[in-house]
């Protein structure tokens, strides 16, 4: 076969065919670090939330990384079973448990390697702004188009390495506060 002269596929297998790229490289990176340290991405952004604000009732937790309180139970008891958090309960409201992160799970959250987003955040950063707008337009429109417009994605996208984000809270700097640009995307 002449590959030469062959058709070029259409812009929706192009399409199509990009967005499974992109599903693969989460799948292998979530896969990696499984394999690296011995936790999940869900458990990562769980942690990484907990070292950066500090101890949180399981209401704010899961509204802290956009995942269902049901689902986020279950991502702190594997946590809490791998001695990376630890419940304990509020001395001003004893109704209420916090979870916190234990010094194994910033130990862990240290040793995590950068989530696959900081790569993909530094290169778009270097585009030219029009280029970033016509990207995140684009994006947006295939998640409508794709009606996946309600389906929850974690919120953390504070991309700051862990000691510098921890320092920021401890400051109670009000950039570190504000809600992240993006937040359910």
């Amino acid at each position: 076969m002449d590959t030469q002269n062959a058709p070029s596929p259409s812009y929706e297998v192009r399409m199509l065919r990009s967005i499974r790229r992109i599903i693969r490289a989460v799948d292998m990176h979530s896969k990696m670090l499984q394999q690296a340290q011995d936790i999940t991405a869900p458990q990562l952004v769980c942690l990484l939330a907990l070292v950066r604000q500090g101890p949180l009732t399981l209401k704010a937790l899961s509204q802290a990384i956009d995942l269902s309180p049901s689902t986020t139970v279950g991502v702190v008891d594997r946590l809490e079973a791998k001695g990376f958090a630890a419940r304990t309960r509020s001395e001003t409201d004893r109704r209420q448990v916090l979870v916190s992160s234990t010094v194994a799970g910033e130990a862990a959250a240290q040793r995590a390697p950068f989530p696959l987003q900081n790569r993909l955040v530094e290169r778009y950063r270097d585009l030219p702004e029009l280029e970033q707008a016509t990207l995140t337009l684009a994006l947006e429109r295939l998640v409508a188009l794709m009606g996946a417009g309600e389906i929850d994605a974690s919120a953390i996208l504070d991309l700051a390495p862990i000691a510098e984000a921890r320092s920021h809270a401890d400051d109670h700097d009000p950039e570190y506060d504000r809600e992240p640009s993006g937040a359910g995307a």
